[in-house]
């Protein structure tokens, strides 16, 4: 169900996001997706989406691991538990350590809207375990059109971005181009990025070498292109590129940095529409995305400058999708084959002999080896109208393969190599609108998704055997949605039980399954005082135990839990002028995994403050400050999933930027 909503206020809440002057938008409140509207127009602090996403929804968390290229938790799951589309192709990071995030390889400026659906409810895409993000970007327009974006921060960061659409109805064309860069944030202490690193860790050679400590942080470049074709006037030919250059991007809480992540994302799709009585709209769907990643240890203290460490890792997913929709008596149809395989192969080298680089003598040989995992699926979904009420079911089939065609000096010498899985996936959603006002929702599903290579083949040595079970969900959501003139309130709780969660194990160091259970509650709104003056919320909590601890531990809390989280926001809008004021706050996080090397953290409250001048039609100015109070904390964890920087108490804690102020210049036409 839609209902549609006049507002023209700056909102962060989960139940809608939009700009100044924006008009009439769509509140989608179908009950567990949240879309998130004008990204690039919005958030203009960096290219950074995952930045983004963590600001305007009250279920997804940031991770920070750099000043660029963040990774996501929604509802405190990250990896593989979760799903991220960009155009519909999936984009799969080649870093096993997670440098390269899916979200790194689009930028702010060039999407239009993003969806999350959170649980078990959405079919069409392998893997969605817990949930999805949907990211869609700019599509070309009609006549000529173009946005050129100007934005300088604190910290020596610098961004241009310019996007030039235009065609007829036969043919529209769309480029648009980003490059960004930026020095060392400090944090609230006054500590650099490589600071926080040096003053923390206890082995000499993480640190960073004297000569690095006051590099740039990062260098990131992206393209895109988009071609529209209609040749008939039922029928449309969609292709799309974009590439992603990022290079010399710091990772201080990682023991290596990346000296470049490259991708290139392929779309080809195409839709006919009517062509008979069971085919209202047919649609293909081709992609191919690649991912080139090169982290060194080149930056660090190496006593022997000649004797880094490089690793190369490359990652290529290929997928089709061909999806049929058609109406019978009041229902919809959706019914679809969907198939994909993703080749992941990874090789260290060290720097010896006075060569450099990847020229050296190999150690370590295939430590991702070359691993195939081919997905074939077959899927079918339906909405009913049945009086106030609304039904959506979804059914999925997977068969997955999963080959190491290669062996890895880690992986046992009785390894299975080639692993068969199969799932069956099914949710049903019913929102039932009690009035113009009310809407009512509970969903139940099952959904699946099969270990990855890293999971599998890059444990301990001699323990990475191959013998990871694939993870089922089995999840319960229940919640209402409110709208009024004046004010609404959206909430929900779900709770979630994991049937072989896949775990990292310290002890062990490798992967395991574990049964868990993840539950919580996500509230969300606002209210208008005045036709000026308004204010909206978000909120949320998650609480993740395992039913057992593992062998020879005893703590039972679920790593990367998220404690409560919460967004506050008042908006002041008056002619060109819009003002808006947010403090995000979340609790201590005393609910942690310690024995799989997650830490105490206190809790924080930050203040933010932006303003946005309509200088005329086409020309705008933002500038804002984020911390204003300069406060000094952190919102990641410590979860030794990742390979993270040592100290003598355990790992390395990085916190977030201290005072950042920034202004953006836009013009449009």
């Amino acid at each position: 169900m839609k209902k549609t909503l006049v507002i023209s206020v700056i909102a962060a809440s989960a139940i809608f996001a939009n700009e100044a002057n924006l008009g009439t938008i769509d509140v989608t409140t179908d009950g567990v997706t949240q879309k998130i509207e004008n990204v690039s127009g919005e958030e203009l602090k960096s290219a950074d989406l995952a930045e983004a996403l963590s600001k305007n929804s009250s279920s997804v968390n940031l991770i920070r691991r750099s000043g660029i290229a963040n990774d996501v938790l929604i509802r405190s799951q990250k990896k593989d538990n979760i799903v991220v589309m960009i155009d519909d192709a999936k984009v799969c990071g080649a870093c096993p350590n997670r440098m390269d995030p899916p979200t790194s390889h689009i930028v702010t400026n060039s999407v239009e809207d993003i969806e999350i659906i959170g649980g078990p409810f959405d079919v069409e895409y392998a893997g969605t375990l817990s949930g999805i993000a949907k990211i869609k970007t700019k599509d070309p327009k009609k006549g000529f059109n173009g946005e050129v974006n100007l934005n300088a921060g604190s910290y020596g960061y610098n961004k241009l971005s310019a996007g030039f659409s235009g065609g007829t109805d036969l043919v529209r064309l769309l480029v648009s181009s980003s490059y960004e860069s930026s020095d060392q944030y400090e944090d609230g202490s006054g500590m650099t990025m490589a600071e926080q690193l040096n003053s923390q860790v206890s082995t000499p050679t993480q640190k960073y070498a004297t000569s690095k400590l006051d590099m740039e942080a990062y260098t990131k470049k992206t393209n895109t292109l988009k071609l529209f074709v209609n040749p008939t006037e039922n029928s449309e030919i969609r292709f799309g590129y974009t590439s992603n250059r990022s290079d010399d991007i710091l990772y201080p809480s990682s023991t290596m940095d990346a000296i470049y992540d490259d991708s290139d994302i392929y779309t080809l799709g195409t839709t006919v529409r009517n062509i008979g009585q069971y085919s209202d709209a047919l649609k293909i769907e081709a992609y191919k995305s690649t991912v080139e990643h090169l982290m060194s240890t080149k930056y660090r203290a190496i006593p022997n400058p000649l004797a880094y460490m490089d690793a190369y890792v490359e990652s290529e997913i290929k997928g089709l999708k061909v999806k049929n929709s058609f109406d019978i008596n009041e229902s919809k149809i959706d019914i679809g084959v969907d198939t994909s395989k993703r080749n992941w192969n990874g090789n260290k080298y060290h720097s010896i002999n006075g060569y450099t680089g990847m020229t050296a003598g190999m150690t370590d040989r295939y430590f991702m080896p070359d691993v195939d995992t081919k997905n074939k699926a077959i899927f079918a979904k339906s909405t009913t109208q049945i009086g106030d009420t609304e039904i959506a079911m979804g059914i999925r089939y997977d068969n997955t393969n999963v080959k190491a065609n290669e062996v890895a000096k880690s992986m046992s010498a009785t390894a299975d190599r080639d692993i068969d899985y199969k799932s069956l996936s099914a949710n049903i959603l019913a929102t039932y609108a009690v009035n113009d006002n009310l809407d009512i929702f509970t969903g139940i599903g099952q959904s699946a998704r099969v270990p990855d290579a890293k999971e599998l083949y890059m444990g301990g040595t001699a323990k990475a055997n191959g013998d990871v079970n694939q993870t089922k969900n089995r999840e319960i959501d229940i919640g209402f949605d409110y709208i009024d003139n004046n004010y609404g309130i959206k909430s929900k709780v779900f709770y979630s039980k994991l049937k072989d969660y896949i775990y990292y194990n310290t002890d062990d160091t490798k992967y395991v399954n574990l049964d868990a259970k993840i539950y919580g509650v996500e509230l969300s709104g606002y209210s208008y005082f005045t036709d000026e003056l308004s204010l909206d919320f978000m909120a949320s909590y998650q609480r993740g135990k395992k039913d057992k601890a593992l062998a020879g531990q005893t703590d039972k809390d679920l790593a990367d839990i998220v404690p409560l989280k919460t967004n506050i926001g008042l908006n002041y809008e008056k002619a060109s002028h819009l003002v808006r004021l947010e403090m995000t706050a979340t609790k201590d996080w005393n609910k942690y995994d310690e024995d799989n090397g997650e830490q105490a953290l206190p809790g924080y409250a930050v203040l933010n403050a932006k303003y946005n001048y309509k200088v005329s039609k086409n020309f705008d100015i933002t500038v804002g400050m984020d911390n204003i109070l300069d406060k000094t904390y952190a919102v990641s964890n410590t979860y030794q999933d990742l390979t993270l920087a040592g100290t003598a108490d355990g790992v390395m804690l990085l916190n977030e930027p201290g005072r950042y102020a920034y202004a953006n210049l836009r013009y449009k036409f």
